[in-house]
């Protein structure tokens, strides 16, 4: 069985290297647009929230009633 592990040609390790320094420095800025947009969906979902709350303390309300 042959090993195809072994380096070939003039591979450079550091290539790598540089590419994920070039993706760790993109990261932070999708990150920033992402944190930017998602204020509309968690308004929605606080907004959800306090009106399953009143709805569920009307129906307890007039139960009890």
């Amino acid at each position: 069985m042959a090993n195809n592990q072994a380096p070939q040609g003039n591979h450079d390790p550091a290539g790598s290297t540089q590419m994920f320094r070039a993706f760790v420095d993109e990261a932070p800025q999708g990150r920033q647009a992402a944190a930017t947009s998602s204020g509309g969906p968690r308004i929605g979902l606080i907004l959800g929230v306090v009106a399953a709350v009143a709805i569920i303390a009307a129906v307890a309300w007039l139960a009890l009633a």
